[in-house]
């Protein structure tokens, strides 16, 4: 099996295994503790991850990122098999927040091992953008699955067994063949990379960028199934298939984005794009009430994900052509934003919930994203 394929399954099963997780992870932690407080326990984990990120450079020029997925992908499992237990609350905070903490280790080592693969920069549109595609196909089936675990109750032991069995999958890929490792990382200390890519306009526009998708990304999963869920009053059963339908523009736009910004318009301009329309399709949530139709909700969440497909194609691509295989450091910058997101998210969250509500939430949010996103993407210097 082509090393490409072999990482774009993988890919299929991380998106899936995550979605579980990310779905889940508030409704979880709201049903052991005040649903306000429950962002300080994810931004408590992500500052963990923040503070082991730099590390992580130096950990794959030793190991090497096949390795270290290995490892990774085995431990979550064991963790998620001890939260489906169901261990006293400090236990269950502690096993979440190691969840928490993992899933961008894991995304940095798949975008290492995918980039030892990309000889050609001309392709990397399309190459990333296909391993992309892997992770939102996926997608589409982990709502599914997850509205028919949660059909009859909140057991949410039973998601976390599903999450830890399409980790197995990965397990057995990556135990099968060695992949390509590429040259050995040239590292450079990370305030000489902070340095660099503050001074790379370019660069440091970009990672803002990515770090405003993180930030959506981490709003809407989080609090979107809380919200439609306690405040609208909508069942599992109901949101399985509005969010298996919400993430089919992952499926059908980011493969077709990035053929287009390699031969036509490049990726500014559908980046800039994806900023304000899943902004603007966020501020919508904050009108919705009880009494709105199921149709017009599955309207403004696909909208949603219709900015974010393009934003997310978008800034992966223009990233990646700016890089080499040896500039790891900046890869680990690029990633690092994740969990800083984590961090910053959940906290504005619960500040914003303990003082007001969803709907100020979703408004706030939203005017953000589009504004800055907007702003951001004009610092960008197109490729074309």
């Amino acid at each position: 099996m082509h090393p490409r394929v072999i990482l774009s399954v993988g890919n299929f099963f991380f998106s899936i295994f995550s979605a579980l997780v990310t779905f889940s992870l508030l409704p979880y932690l709201s049903s052991i503790m005040p649903a306000a407080y429950a962002g300080f326990v994810v931004a408590g984990s992500a500052l963990c991850a923040t503070i082991i990120f730099p590390f992580l450079p130096q950990l794959v020029g030793r190991y090497g990122a096949q390795y270290i997925t290995l490892i990774l992908a085995f431990s979550e499992m064991l963790v998620l098999l001890a939260l489906a237990i169901n261990p006293g609350v400090v236990t269950a905070v502690l096993l979440m927040a190691i969840t928490i903490a993992v899933q961008p280790f894991l995304s940095y080592q798949f975008d290492v091992l995918l980039e030892a693969t990309i000889a050609d920069t001309n392709t990397t549109g399309r190459v990333r953008t296909l391993f992309r595609t892997a992770w939102s196909v996926a997608d589409l089936a982990a709502p599914l699955l997850l509205g028919a675990l949660l059909a009859d109750s909140d057991s949410y032991g039973r998601v976390f067994i599903a999450a830890a069995a399409v980790l197995i999958p990965i397990v057995v890929l990556f135990s099968g063949r060695r992949l390509p490792r590429g040259p050995a990382p040239k590292l450079f200390s990370i305030h000489g990379t902070l340095v660099h890519i503050i001074r790379h306009r370019d660069l440091a526009a970009v990672t803002f960028a990515n770090f405003l998708l993180y930030l959506f990304i981490v709003w809407m999963p989080l609090y979107t199934p809380v919200y439609l869920h306690t405040v609208l009053g909508i069942s599992w059963s109901n949101l399985g298939w509005m969010f298996a339908l919400m993430l089919i523009p992952y499926a059908i736009i980011e493969y077709p984005a990035g053929w287009i910004a390699d031969r036509y318009l490049g990726d500014k301009e559908l980046m800039f794009a994806g900023f304000l329309i899943a902004g603007g399709a966020t501020v919508a949530l904050s009108f919705l009430t009880p009494e709105t139709s199921l149709g017009v909700i599955v309207v403004i969440l696909v909208v949603s994900r219709v900015g974010a497909a393009l934003m997310e194609s978008m800034i992966e691509a223009h990233f990646f052509r700016r890089i080499n295989k040896r500039d790891i450091d900046s890869v680990s910058i690029f990633r690092g934003v994740w969990p800083l997101s984590y961090i910053i998210g959940p906290i504005i969250g619960s500040v914003i919930l303990i003082y007001a509500d969803y709907q100020l939430f979703f408004l706030l949010t939203g005017g953000f994203i589009a504004l800055a996103g907007g702003i951001t993407t004009l610092f960008i210097k197109d490729f074309r």
